[in-house]
């Protein structure tokens, strides 16, 4: 009983790192789409490689950038939508969604 309690606690710990690492990313990429000489696109790539080096590919597949103004001034929008991890890295496709925002630069 003590052995599943203490797994499922680390895999809850193995879970908000997870969470958190992407959610750490979409921020990195929204902040670099945002710059003034980037486009939306290197925001997805800046994305990509964050969270193919910190918890692999798998998690890096689904992310989506848009340029809103949601939030009363021009902004860039990252989504990413990974698997959120049951058993170990292993989860369900597409369970946890994080999104992140930055406002738009400009060189005016």
């Amino acid at each position: 009983m003590l052995t599943a309690l203490t797994l499922a606690v680390l895999q809850l710990g193995l879970g908000i790192y997870v969470r958190n690492v992407v959610h750490d990313a979409a921020v990195e990429g929204a902040y670099h789409a945002a710059l003034a000489d980037t486009s939306l696109r290197d925001g997805v790539d800046r994305t990509s490689q964050i969270v193919t080096r910190t918890v692999g590919a798998a998690y890096a597949g689904d992310i989506a950038v848009a340029e809103t103004s949601a939030l009363g001034y021009p902004a860039v929008e990252v989504t990413v939508r990974a698997p959120l991890p049951v058993i170990g890295l292993l989860g369900l496709p597409g369970a946890m969604e994080v999104s992140a925002h930055a406002p738009v630069e400009s060189f005016d």
